[in-house]
Formats: C-alpha cells, sequence, structure tokens
C-alpha cells in the first residue's frame, strides 16, 4: 500500500513539473536576440555570435504552436524557406548551441539506430556533432533519437544549398518574431 502511494505522489509530482525542471537544459542554451545575432549561455558565462553575411539553418526545436520549425537564412540575412521539424524525445534531447556542417552524404543509415529493414534511415544527412546528431530527411509526426527530422518535401532543398560553411543553430527559443516578415513576403506572394 505505501510503495502504490509513494508511486502515486512520484506521478503527481511529474505531471505537474514542467518539461525542463524533469529534462533540465544541458550545456549550451542559445537564445536568438537579433536576426543574425544570438547568445550562448553556459553556466555563468555568456557569449555573442553574429552570422551576419554567412548562410545558416535555425532550427527552433520548439516554436510556438508546433513541435519545431527550421528557417534557412541567406547571406544577405534574409530568411528564405521555412518548415517543420522534430528532434529529440526528452530522453534524447537534441543539443542547443551553433554548429559547423560537419559531413553531407545523399543515403545514410543511421550506425547508432540503424533500420531493420537496411533501408537508409538518414538520406540528405548534414551532421553537425561528432556523436551524430544531424539535418536528415524524416517523420515531422514522431520526435527522434536527438538528429533533427526535417519533413520530405524541404530537406532536398535544404541539402542541396547547404555547404561545410553553413552553421547550424539549434535553439529551444521562438525565432518566427525575426523570421516573420520575410516569410509574408514569400508566402503571401
Amino acid at each position: 500500500m505505501l510503495k502504490n502511494i509513494v508511486l502515486l505522489i512520484c506521478l503527481l509530482v511529474f505531471l505537474e513539473a514542467s518539461e525542463e525542471e524533469i529534462y533540465p537544459f544541458k550545456g549550451i542554451e542559445t537564445i536568438p536576440i537579433a536576426k543574425t545575432v544570438f547568445k550562448l549561455i553556459k553556466g555563468n558565462q555568456e557569449r555573442i555570435v553574429d552570422l551576419t553575411g554567412q548562410n545558416f539553418i535555425i532550427v527552433s526545436v520548439r516554436e510556438v504552436g508546433s513541435d519545431g520549425r527550421f528557417y534557412a537564412v541567406d547571406v544577405d540575412g534574409t530568411v528564405w524557406w521555412s518548415g517543420p521539424v522534430t528532434s529529440g524525445a526528452p530522453e534524447f534531447r537534441s543539443p542547443s548551441g551553433i554548429f559547423p556542417i560537419i559531413q553531407k552524404k545523399r543515403y545514410h543509415m543511421s550506425n547508432a539506430f540503424p533500420d531493420e529493414s537496411g533501408i537508409n534511415n538518414m538520406d540528405y544527412m548534414m551532421k553537425f556533432t561528432r556523436q551524430g546528431h544531424a539535418l536528415h530527411k524524416g517523420s515531422v509526426d514522431w520526435l527522434s533519437h536527438g538528429c533533427i527530422h526535417i519533413d520530405p518535401r524541404d530537406v532536398p532543398t535544404l541539402y542541396k544549398w547547404s555547404n561545410f560553411k553553413t552553421k547550424v543553430v539549434i535553439t529551444r527559443h521562438s525565432y518566427m518574431p525575426f523570421a516573420r516578415e520575410d516569410l509574408r513576403r514569400i508566402y503571401n506572394q
């Protein structure tokens, strides 16, 4: 009986706690402060990174009203492409930070989580960490093991546009306020 009461109390605490209390941010927190400027916070240290004049892909893994979104930003600071994404499940949280693309591969099978059918499960792979985190084609209906799933309709364009100079910015904050005007111009033509 006491064991059941303890389990019930733990369940109630779990349900009342926010996701951040249960799965706190690990490592770096990345906060967009302007269209091409980001604040990186690690512990009590802060650093400002300005990506003005560079191509980059920003992924907001918890964009308001969705599981997440990517935004492709060109060297002139224009958001020219955007689409839905999903990221790592809470136990496989996608890392936050600013990363270079370190490997690109059109057809790729995950080494850590291979598909039993033998079919490539990370097509259009753009790897951005040595631990294997990557942007790649995937379902935007379920969470990943830490990678960023990009909708199959969007990923070929993003893959073709990106190169090894393209930065990948992962944030748990909204980027939409900075992208809204460009997206209105693109999608309301």
